[in-house]
């Protein structure tokens, strides 16, 4: 036997050794470890309003809410996730139903979660106890560890998009989940809750309140969000550089006690396009998901186009390449896992010029 097939038996048998006892050499997986650039798993994806919405009520006839399953929400799955109920590798997204005069019971959990409402009204959602009403446009904050239910008032059904950190707490091994009361807390209904009466004055805090990691703000009015947009848009056309680009508002959901994000582990957002008006192509380490509020837009993600409109939601993976072109002036909710990128220092973003 020559040198060289001595090494290699002894080579082979090397690898074979570091099996054994578990172990993996850096040099055979630095291209999967450390990649010169993200690698998402998941995968560009829109999932279709008209699709969603005519799934969900046929669930609303046949799937009752109650303990075990507490939710009827059904999870959007990225095909680039198989068998997981994920939108992105760190962002869960879900449309939930609730029927007429249904409740949804009491529990709590360490992640985090918001409601946004495409459309109508006729839910509270009791959070701590404190009921807050759910309408179109509106955002509503669930903070992690609070317990909340929900209760439909009227005779007809509602649905809204639930976001939770829910794939990001399960890879850090961090979920607790307790059940509350199987009757609700509260059933008033008023038209404004206590934390709306206690933190709702645009630039007002009270000086006894504590800060707080997430925000004590439980809802955020669309009449508020679609006011700021609006200005901002006339104050750009008064030559004033608010706006984040010609013909594009944008706006972020923020804790009144720290003016940071609204929510630990996930940033809210609200943007406006005008008629015509193209972002330019960018690229973001951390993920996102959008839900188009009003109007129409082709939003570009890596090397496919696609056509979207009121309540179409898509993915935006990890450092994929992305811009938006609107249609008919355009509204989208976007929420991403960015306040964790930033805390960790990997925040990165590069921009190119439209083509």
């Amino acid at each position: 036997m020559t040198t060289i097939d001595q090494d290699q038996v002894a080579l082979d048998q090397l690898y074979r050794d570091f099996s054994a006892y578990n172990l993996i050499p850096l040099w055979t997986a630095r291209d999967d470890l450390m990649p010169l650039t993200p690698r998402p798993a998941a995968v560009p994806h829109v999932w279709r309003w008209s699709d969603l919405y005519p799934l969900a009520q046929r669930s609303g006839d046949l799937v009752p809410v109650g303990r075990g399953g507490e939710r009827r929400a059904i999870a959007l799955a990225n095909p680039g996730l198989p068998g997981l109920p994920y939108a992105t590798p760190t962002l869960w997204a879900a449309i939930q139903y609730l029927g007429p005069r249904e409740t949804a019971p009491s529990h709590h959990h360490t992640q985090t979660a918001f409601r946004f409402v495409i459309d109508g009204e006729g839910v509270w959602t009791n959070v701590e106890g404190d009921p807050v009403a759910m309408r179109r446009g509106d955002l509503l904050l669930t903070p992690s560890w609070a317990f909340h239910e929900h209760q439909n008032v009227t005779d007809n059904p509602m649905a809204w998009i639930d976001g939770l950190d829910i794939p990001l707490v399960h890879q850090l091994d961090a979920g607790f989940f307790e059940f509350g009361p199987d009757e609700l807390s509260v059933t008033e209904t008023p038209d404004r809750s206590r934390n709306e009466r206690l933190w709702g004055h645009p630039g007002l805090r009270p000086i006894g309140a504590p800060d707080q990691p997430s925000s004590p703000l439980m809802a955020y009015r669309w009449a508020h969000t679609d006011a700021a947009l609006t200005a901002q848009l006339e104050l750009a056309d008064e030559g004033h550089p608010v706006a984040l680009g010609p013909g594009h508002a944008g706006v972020r959901y923020t804790n009144p006690t720290t003016g940071g994000d609204a929510l630990v582990t996930i940033r809210t957002e609200f943007h406006r396009l005008r008629a015509g008006v193209r972002t330019e192509p960018a690229r973001i380490v951390g993920s996102a998901v959008w839900q188009v509020f009003e109007g129409e837009a082709t939003v570009t993600l890596g090397e496919e186009r696609f056509a979207v409109k009121k309540g179409d939601l898509f993915a935006v993976p990890s450092w994929c390449e992305f811009s938006l072109e609107a249609v008919t002036q355009v509204d989208l909710f976007r929420f991403s896992d960015e306040p964790v990128y930033d805390a960790l220092g990997f925040t990165r973003l590069a921009r190119q010029a439209t083509r």
